[in-house]
């Protein structure tokens, strides 16, 4: 956090993370239930780590379940209707398993593949602007091969990201409301464009960019102002300022999603470096 250039690291997600759905309405759609998100991302993660051979790695309901209760997803219901959305656009499969018909298997699609691939290059776009001299190019670019490699890391991390997580009630505060995180992330980008971080900038516009209701939207950033992250202004109540603890809380969540992020790509970096060794030793005995 008091990296010199967490100014433009920040600018730098804002405008990645923004980009992956500008544009975009299907997956706009897809954020506006709060932890919709959260159940795309575990879903990566526990499949990558399914094994047909193992019982206790498989991908199911219940495994999904268990995972989303780290971060305080209890309820049974909300899952299968998070689950259920995911299904019905095509993100998500069910199928039963070979050994046993009783036990229905999850599996992602190349559709939420596709998306999460994007998803998580975003993420790192904040770490190549602090440490120009690090190598994520394999993600930055989508590699197909790294971004599995990557999920099938994510899994023993979870229970320390849940924890973290838990110490960011700002942060959470926007993620438990639909469309938040895009909400959240479009008003602090504004102001960052104004060139002045105390500048009055609008919100409602928000609505309209993201398919919510504008009373959604108001009553959002109420709860941010009575949380001490904004101060709504202007004839209507139409502008917000953000206030300094906004932008702390921020940029503190940014860097926990930063050092849990460059902890993962450390341990895949050094299991890809060494299968690509291993490639290019097999392929001289096979020349020689």
């Amino acid at each position: 956090m008091n990296h010199a250039l967490l100014p433009q690291a920040r600018r730098a997600y804002l405008h990645s993370f923004l980009n992956v759905y500008e544009g975009d309405p299907f997956l706009v759609r897809l954020l506006l239930q709060a932890g919709r998100f959260l159940v795309f991302h575990c879903a990566m993660v526990l499949e990558s780590s399914h094994d047909l051979t193992r019982r206790e790695t498989w991908f199911t309901v219940a495994a999904l379940k268990q995972q989303l209760a780290m971060f305080g997803y209890a309820s049974a219901r909300q899952v299968d209707h998070l689950l259920a959305r995911l299904q019905e656009v095509g993100f998500i499969e069910q199928r039963r398993a070979p050994s046993d018909g009783r036990v229905r298997l999850l599996a992602t699609t190349d559709k939420l593949r596709s998306h999460h691939t994007d998803w998580l290059a975003a993420h790192y776009v904040p770490l190549a602007t602090l440490y120009p001299a690090h190598d994520y190019t394999p993600v930055l670019t989508g590699d197909r091969a790294f971004h599995a490699l990557h999920c099938s890391a994510c899994l023993p991390f979870t229970p320390l990201s849940a924890r973290m997580m838990v110490t960011l009630p700002d942060t959470m505060l926007f993620f438990s409301h639909a469309a938040g995180p895009l909400i959240q992330n479009a008003v602090l980008k504004a102001a960052m464009d104004a060139g002045d971080l105390t500048a009055v900038v609008p919100y409602l516009d928000a609505a309209d960019r993201f398919g919510v209701s504008r009373t959604h939207v108001r009553n959002l950033m109420e709860t941010a102002q009575s949380a001490g992250l904004v101060e709504i202004v202007g004839r209507g109540g139409r502008g917000i300022v953000i206030l300094p603890r906004f932008w702390s809380s921020f940029d503190r969540g940014l860097a926990v999603g930063m050092y849990l992020h460059d902890a993962v790509n450390c341990v895949v970096m050094a299991q890809w470096t060494k299968q690509k060794a291993g490639v290019v030793a097999h392929e001289v005995m096979a020349a020689g």
